[in-house]
């Protein structure tokens, strides 16, 4: 039997705003109703940005404090916390919310080009970041925007001799990286190590093909409105529920049951919830 789907959910990001998707979630209260209502459709993981009182994207820990207690109020998600942020975000900022330990967290392992700006992660912050994050017991998620961050990702881990669980995510189709070929996928989950695990998400009209590789790969999918805000050429998704929905109902037609919270800490070798017997 085909291992379960782990869905994550990207619901915020550091660029969309409402004139662009009405329906983003802003406020503590609505990331935690956000994250119910993505835990129901199918997600077991809730990958976190937030925003300021204004809605502008923030790297604050009390916002990112108030989120998490929302989201854990109301689910059993695994909470992972971007550490990229805005590409304008100083190194400093983007550390600081690890210092509140979510299970997760995202790392992205190089520099790459991101629309008109430039998201700079050179080989001293990655080592940085990764270090930290494994100094607080986070388990990160290596961010893959080009194949050579793959090999930094693996350069971490054997450096630091680690023997965590290394779990990647492929963001294919931003403008300016690696584009969502038809045989991208298969090309990037060819170069991990043998006992990783991975996802993969396509960036707007490229997010369904990705999706259905993935998922015929047996590998994982991530949505939400960081990634793709229409469900629909034409038609802005009604909520992340709805696209989580989606890739629920994908993977069940493909013959694979959805990974439960429970299910996704096993195969990611999460420790049970911090606060937890």
């Amino acid at each position: 039997m085909p291992d379960p789907l782990i869905i994550t959910v990207a619901a915020v990001g550091a660029e969309l705003t409402r004139e662009q998707q009405p329906n983003l979630p802003i406020t503590a209260e609505e990331l935690g109703l956000d994250a119910e209502q993505c835990a129901e459709a199918g997600a077991s993981i809730y990958h976190l940005h937030v925003r300021d009182e204004s809605g502008a994207p923030t790297m604050d820990v009390d916002a990112f404090a108030a989120a998490k207690q929302a989201i854990e109020d109301r689910t059993d998600l695994i909470v992972q916390f971007t550490s990229g942020g805005a590409v304008a975000d100083a190194e400093s900022a983007r550390l600081a919310p690890l210092d509140l330990r979510p299970e997760m967290a995202s790392l992205t392992t190089g520099t790459v080009n991101f629309g008109d700006d430039v998201f700079s992660n050179p080989i001293p912050l990655v080592r940085s970041f990764y270090e930290r994050m494994r100094a607080l017991d986070i388990v990160p998620e290596f961010e893959i925007f080009e194949p050579g961050m793959i090999a930094t990702a693996d350069r971490m881990y054997e450096e630091a001799g680690a023997d965590h669980h290394r779990h990647y995510d492929f963001v294919l189709g931003v403008p300016g990286a690696m584009p969502a070929w038809g045989d991208s996928v298969e090309f990037l989950a060819r170069h991990l190590p043998e006992d990783a695990t991975w996802s993969a998400t396509g960036i707007g009209r490229h997010h369904i093909p990705i999706a259905e590789a993935a998922i015929a790969s047996g590998g994982h999918v991530r949505s939400g409105f960081e990634d793709v805000r229409y469900f629909e050429p034409g038609r802005l998704a009604e909520s992340n529920g709805q696209l989580i929905g989606r890739v629920a109902e994908m993977a069940r037609a493909a013959g694979r049951p959805v990974a439960t919270p429970t299910e996704t800490r096993h195969l990611l070798g999460l420790r049970e919830p911090r606060g937890t017997l």
